[in-house]
């Protein structure tokens, strides 16, 4: 009753173990994928392609569960599509991470008391190469404990030879169409890293500082300036003001004197300068403030630099030689003592900029840097969004995207580091600047009087060609033509700015306006239990190895895709890992009895009219499930797919029709043979419907199930259009009768495994058929001579008579409820009388009155329920 379902011959069924153990299976399973090329696409393929890259890791980095999160979701997508009959390629790789990686090497290196300037660049370099070598890409091998099925004959580096001709290609592109320059302008500079970095690696964060007010100009002459960074006012070229603030205007154009210095600096006015913040007066330091940069270009201010590439004072020689910090320090209080400090706030918690790779406080800082011009392309990044070509899930996150290409600066590209792709331009003796092609040679030697620029390029440069270049641009290579454009980017909304808008900007002028991607499917980002951040500092940091020795890779798989709401982040807990991993024993346990019991894909699968309506139902449900995952997947609702392919799996299979069909198998027979079948069918797309999540138990039990070669090259399930309505409403109305008996056992207190005498009266309805089913399930036994009637249960159109005069102490029991009755009561009386308190209303907080009124409808629901009991009971 499903298309394309798996036929090959039966296989035995007595190779399963009593018990599923992940560790026995993974691993060996997972390498048999790989040498049987599951995994490698193929160019010359007549197949549709689909495309993933991996959104590549650092060199430096080891597997964590933001990569286990969206590698997760990256292979189900890939694994469907293999099974959907596309030529699927989601190819891995790494990239060279320049500052981290240069850090690692650098803190080697100074463990044996040397520094990279000990060994000078080309060593250095070396040593970086071997360092990656010995301890890079231990995430690859992680990756394979997690079962990414990427294609690892195409496993990329973004410094391998490919990728540097790539990014020496790009450069060299964008530098003769004017899109790249050199010019001197504030950049983020760490001083522990020593090297530009971009706006999007500095993280902001709450810092206690100090504001201090500081007197400027002498006599009538003079005003009050506020300041966080006290240190950065020996680099003063003016004080500015608003045009219009009358307080100032007398002092505009004129010279005043700069304390600690032996210099006067002018009083601008600028309308840049917001005259009811603070004093209305600003101190412009055009080398050490993007702001006052702007304010000095206008006003043709001096720019002076008063730090060195460390953040140590480099001018007026008190302060030289302190670190900036201490110089804050000192400078306070040489003004202090000259009586210039009008006031000090102690602690002034504002925003400070730290550096993304070491935490160390950003410096403002000018310097000559490469920029990249972003206006051109950041356009064509936007209306590549805005006319369809490429289309941002969930919908509501292309307002972050738009609002950062669409007023996006300029970027600065260039690092002064050693690890990464050297700037390919040359300086000539005469002023020459010539940027050099991959095929082209140096103009000239460094004999003759040319240099090479020395620094690298930022990370990002390389990485945002990463769907082009990995597929060997810029030759038009067979991979190129086949894979590209890539179908989807999956990567956290967290990155919009870092890597996705990058990749759009360089795809689009690359590649003639072809954008790198159709979908750019956005994540949240792994939480812990309680919904915070993951942190080392918080302490809550979780090692996703760790659970998958412990639970296996499948149930840390599914317990991360359940979790995955597009755009939402996920909370994750270990008792959630735990769950899943009963339900990995679940589909085990319940598989190894379907093959006990009969359970086969030999032969066709019977016409509907030779089918019981248990067998209907469950096609018929087994058909909706599949078109609702199908959906579910086209919309990257991973959530709802893993929950719907839960609880059909758990619910409605294992726990219902197994359960219903074990009366048909005790029986024997014709009936039997067509339940195994079904039952067969059942599991059979059940497991490849679930492979794409857990692919390790599901591969497992299928091949042993169907006797097929793997269900990673399964075909997918089709929905066949199969639905039973009848079927459906009449299991319904059983379920509906199983469940109520079930749940008024329960509470007369009965033992699940209790036998109790019934009569069931299921003339006329449609449960005739399933009274054996119902006895063997509810533990019901024929009424029997004596047999009285003491509870009677009227359930959907049916009547269920329990004799429990021999199974409970009626008298005792409604001794019980009458207790939990007369304390709901006591409960609901104490809950109205709050709430018709006009005064207690005026006064209590929301919530407090918002918790009584759950606790008055919980005592109305407890009321309601033991009322029910009480009438059900026999009299006493």
């Amino acid at each position: 009753m499903t298309e394309n379902s798996q036929q090959p011959p039966a296989a035995p069924t007595s190779d399963l173990p009593t018990q599923y153990a992940p560790a026995d299976v993974e691993g060996p399973l997972y390498e048999r994928w790989v040498e049987r090329g599951y995994f490698a696409a193929d160019a010359k393929s007549d197949k549709p392609a689909y495309t993933i890259v991996i959104p590549p890791p650092n060199v430096t980095g080891s597997l964590h569960l933001g990569h286990a999160f969206q590698h997760t979701l990256m292979d189900a997508l890939t694994r469907r599509k293999r099974m959907q009959g596309y030529e699927s390629l989601w190819l891995p790789g790494m990239d060279h991470a320049g500052i981290a990686t240069q850090n690692k090497v650098e803190q080697q290196l100074a463990e044996e008391g040397k520094s990279r300037q000990d060994l000078g660049r080309e060593e250095f370099v070396e040593r970086v190469w071997q360092w990656k070598e010995e301890y890079g890409g231990k995430i690859l091998g992680q990756m394979r404990r997690l079962g990414d099925g990427v294609d690892w004959d195409r496993e990329r580096f973004t410094m391998d030879e490919g990728l540097s001709q790539a990014v020496q290609t790009i450069f060299k592109r964008l530098f003769d169409d004017e899109l790249i320059y050199r010019a001197e302008r504030i950049i983020n500079w760490c001083p522990r890293c020593l090297t530009a970095i971009s706006d999007i690696e500095v993280e902001y964060q709450e810092d206690d500082g100090e504001l201090v007010s500081i007197t400027y100009g002498e006599g009538e002459e003079t005003l009050v300036v506020a300041t966080t960074r006290a240190e950065t006012m020996l680099g003063d070229t003016a004080v500015a003001v608003h045009p219009d603030d009358e307080r100032y205007r007398h002092l505009v154009g004129k010279h005043i004197k700069l304390p600690l210095t032996n210099r006067t600096i002018p009083v601008v006015a600028d309308t840049h300068v917001d005259p009811e913040f603070g004093t209305g007066a600003v101190k412009v330091t055009p080398a050490h403030d993007p702001n006052d940069f702007a304010i000095g270009r206008r006003h043709g201010l001096e720019s002076i630099t008063v730090m060195d590439e460390r953040a140590v004072i480099t001018v007026h020689g008190p302060f030289q030689g302190l670190d900036r910090f201490e110089a804050r320090s000192a400078i306070v209080a040489a003004l202090r003592s000259q009586g210039r400090i009008v006031t000090e706030k102690r602690p002034y918690v504002h925003s400070v900029g730290h550096c993304s790779r070491c935490r160390t406080t950003v410096e403002p800082r000018l310097s000559m840097q490469w920029w990249v011009k972003v206006a051109p392309l950041a356009q064509a990044a936007g209306d590549a969004v805005r006319d369809g070509r490429v289309s941002i899930h969930p919908a509501e996150m292309s307002k972050r995207y738009f609002d950062w290409v669409d007023n996006m600066h300029d970027w600065c590209i260039s690092r002064q580091l050693w690890w990464g792709h050297r700037i390919p331009v040359w300086y000539g003796p005469e002023g020459e600047v010539v940027c050099v092609g991959p095929d082209e040679e140096p103009p000239g030697t460094e004999a003759e009087g040319w240099k090479q620029d020395t620094d690298v390029l930022d990370t990002w440069f390389s990485s945002g060609l990463w769907p082009f270049s990995t597929l060997g641009w810029p030759e038009r290579t067979p991979d190129l033509e086949k894979f590209y454009p890539t179908d989807v980017l999956l990567t956290g909304h967290d990155i919009i700015f870092f890597w996705v808008a990058r990749m759009m900007m360089f795809g689009l002028y690359a590649m003639d306006g072809e954008a790198p991607f159709k979908t750019i499917a956005l994540t949240g980002l792994v939480r812990d239990e309680r919904g915070k951040k993951m942190s080392k500092s918080f302490g809550n940091v979780v090692d996703p190895l760790d659970w998958m020795d412990k639970y296996g890779s499948d149930a840390v798989r599914f317990t991360l895709a359940r979790g995955a709401n597009p755009g939402t982040d996920v909370p994750i807990g270990e008792d959630w890992v735990q769950a899943s991993r009963n339900f990995a024993n679940k589909i085990w346990n319940a598989t190894r009895f379907a093959l006990m019991n009969g359970a086969t894909v030999e032969g066709e699968l019977p016409p509907a009219e030779a089918l019981s309506a248990t067998d209907r139902w469950i096609l018929s449900r087994l058909n909706e499930t599949v078109a609702e995952v199908d959906a579910f997947y086209e919309d990257f609702q991973f959530a709802k797919l893993s929950d719907a392919l839960y609880h059909f799996a758990w619910d409605e299979v294992f726990d219902w029709y197994v359960e219903l069909s074990k009366t048909t198998f005790m029986a024997g027979g014709e009936p039997a043979k067509v339940s195994g079948r079904v039952l067969g069918e059942v599991l059979d797309v059940t497991l490849r419907l679930l492979h794409p999540i857990v692919p390790f138990v599901t591969d497992t039990l299928w091949t042993t199930l169907t006797g097929g070669e793997s269900v990673v090259v399964a075909e997918w399930p089709r929905d066949s259009g199969f639905r039973d309505t009848a079927a459906e409403r009449e299991i319904e109305a059983l379920q509906s009768v199983i469940t109520e008996v079930r749940r008024f056992r329960a509470d007369q207190g009965l033992q699940p495994g209790q036998r109790v005498p019934a009569r069931l009266t299921l003339d006329g309805t449609a449960l005739a058929p399933h009274e054996a089913a119902i006895r063997q399930l509810l533990r019901l036994q024929p009424e029997g001579e004596s047999f009285a009637a003491t509870a009677t249960l009227p359930v959907g159109g049916a009547t269920v008579a329990l004799d429990l005069s021999g199974t409970i102490d009626v008298a005792a029991e409604r001794k019980r409820l009458a207790k939990d009755l007369a304390a709901a009561e006591k409960e609901k009386a104490q809950a109205n009388a709050k709430l018709g308190n006009e005064a207690f209303l005026a006064k209590a907080p929301d919530q407090v009155v918002d918790k009584i009124r759950t606790r008055l409808a919980k005592a109305d629901e407890d009321i309601a329920r033991i009322q029910e009991q009480l009438t059900r009971l026999p009299a006493a």
